[in-house]
């Protein structure tokens, strides 16, 4: 049983804004509010964003048999197809009606690091089919991973952190940062019947940037606990991302920053969105920050390494590789 769906404000914030205690106290409402808010001014021109919207477009226009021989890897590099991941197995009937593409951080096979689960070699697109395809993403890459590292510098003050915290080596400094196109295919969705764009999950990671296109579709739920659980749209703003707080940041924060559910509802209209994955490096132990925790409030979530919980949870929402043996023949 679900209540009606309304639509909710969320508190924008201008990376361009000189009043840095502003914006911190914006975000601070925000993540303990609904752990999701706008972006603005980030500096990436929307001349640039309009054209990764263009190429995404171009690559899921591609034939399926062209797509399946980009099929993602064992280290989540590449194509996801239609129905690939549950992301709410209690309440889906089949999979998402979206497709993906993943792109991690571009590290060489015989370079020592590509040993790690989250790095070694993308897959492309050949050049022929897709010429400026590997070269607008990687841009992108690039320029998104800069906008993320700019919101994490006014989280950390919003948990009364230095301004650097999360800047570190250990931290963002050798991030694993994933961009992931999506295409969600024109099919109504019906909660009542357990089909989604997406299913309710919230976000491994730090913190996710989304930029979307116009057609409505992603809603929240402030309060996964409530019976009815209440759904609302989040609107889509042209030139902003839409930026939200994933389940490592509230381990960190020890619960007082929120990592929200959030799933995809659509009225039968395709949809494009681009995310874009921002966790802390490998090695990175995610334990209770010390401004989080005191003697009335003891950490909730013990210590665990970055690496070892993404793969975690990677592996309990994708679909074993294995079942795609024959459709890749």
């Amino acid at each position: 049983m679900e209540s009606p769906i309304s639509r909710t404000n969320l508190n924008c914030i201008s990376l361009a804004d000189p009043n840095v205690q502003k914006s911190v106290a914006l975000l601070k409402q925000a993540c303990l509010d609904s752990g999701f808010f706008y972006v603005v001014d980030h500096g990436i021109s929307q001349e640039f964003m309009d054209e990764v919207f263009a190429q995404s477009k171009k690559f899921f226009d591609l034939p399926h048999s062209e797509k399946m021989k980009l099929l993602r890897d064992e280290k989540n590099r590449g194509y996801t197809p239609m129905l690939d991941e549950i992301l709410d197995p209690e309440n889906q009937v089949n999979g998402d009606y979206k497709e993906g593409y993943y792109i991690g951080v571009e590290v060489p096979a015989d370079d020592p690091e590509a040993n790690r689960p989250f790095y070694g070699p993308n897959q492309w697109p050949s050049k022929e089919v897709l010429p400026k395809w590997r070269e607008v993403m990687e841009q992108y890459h690039r320029e998104a991973l800069i906008v993320a590292k700019s919101v994490a510098r006014i989280i950390a003050l919003a948990l009364d952190l230095d301004v650097d915290f999360f800047d570190r080596p250990e931290m963002l400094g050798e991030s694993i940062a994933t961009l992931r196109l999506l295409h969600y295919e024109g099919k109504v969705s019906d909660p009542a019947k357990g089909v989604y764009g997406a299913g309710a999950h919230s976000d491994y990671g730090l913190i996710t940037l989304l930029a979307t296109d116009d057609v409505v579709g992603l809603q929240i739920c402030k309060d996964k606990n409530a019976q009815p659980q209440l759904w609302e749209y989040v609107a889509p703003l042209k030139g902003g991302f839409i930026v939200n707080l994933g389940d490592m940041l509230e381990r960190w924060s020890n619960g007082v920053f929120r990592s929200t559910l959030h799933r995809v509802v659509l009225d039968g209209r395709e949809r494009y969105s681009i995310a874009y994955f921002v966790e802390p490096s490998h090695d990175c132990v995610v334990e209770c920050l010390p401004t989080c925790k005191s003697e009335s409030n003891p950490p909730k979530f013990p210590p665990i390494t970055c690496s070892a919980y993404l793969s975690q949870r990677y592996k309990d929402t994708h679909a074993d590789l294995k079942s795609y043996d024959d459709s890749k023949a």
